[in-house]
């Protein structure tokens, strides 16, 4: 068995998408979107020297809800194993949920409705924990909300929780930390200090 860092995508690892014009924060669904978060290529090396093999869980609603494609989520996904490939970080696989529970306007009616893999539900990592043959008892669930720490409670696994109060623009994203982690830090370089000290 192998200790995993299963971590989530927006917020945690690239930052949220804001327009100018309207001031609508959105997910990256394009390559070109794509930025690193403040820490997250010296946090991942710090994990993966550690010898953790990291993976990540990401809800991406945005096909159920007819705001882009299936295809945009997927080829943005692979941009960002290849970004952080580059820098030499190793991505053992992606997870991703797609589903919603009500969809939106011209949303792709296969994904509408309930699931078990969308976060806080345990799907994604619960596979991943199975794909990769991780051990439940020293892997962690990375993320920027509450239900990124409620999904790895429930598949009983340690949780850690990024949440910068000074970021005041991602506020709309976040219900704020309602399920008590086991580690929070404001980046995620931070935040693997602060995981590799307590194990």
């Amino acid at each position: 068995m192998t200790k995993g860092i299963i971590l989530d995508r927006d917020g945690t690892l690239v930052d949220v998408v804001r327009d100018e014009e309207t001031g609508v924060i959105t997910t990256a669904f394009h390559p070109n979107q794509l930025r690193l978060l403040r820490g997250v290529i010296e946090g991942l090396k710090k994990f993966s020297s550690a010898g953790y093999v990291l993976a990540i869980a990401t809800n991406q609603p945005g096909p159920a809800k007819g705001h882009f494609s299936r295809e945009a989520v997927t080829k943005t996904n692979e941009a960002l194993v290849a970004m952080l490939a580059a820098e030499g970080v190793t991505i053992a696989k992606v997870a991703c949920c797609m589903h919603h529970p009500d969809g939106g306007p011209g949303g792709d009616p296969t994904l509408v409705g309930p699931c078990a893999c969308r976060k806080p539900n345990p799907g994604m990592l619960d596979d991943l924990v199975r794909d990769l043959s991780l051990d439940r008892a020293t892997t962690w669930m990375v993320g920027d909300t509450s239900s990124d720490v409620e999904a790895g409670k429930r598949a009983h696994l340690r949780t850690g929780l990024l949440f910068d109060t000074k970021r005041c623009e991602l506020c709309p994203l976040r219900s704020g930390p309602s399920v008590r982690p086991v580690a929070q830090a404001s980046d995620l370089d931070k935040l693997a200090d602060i995981i590799l000290s307590s194990v």
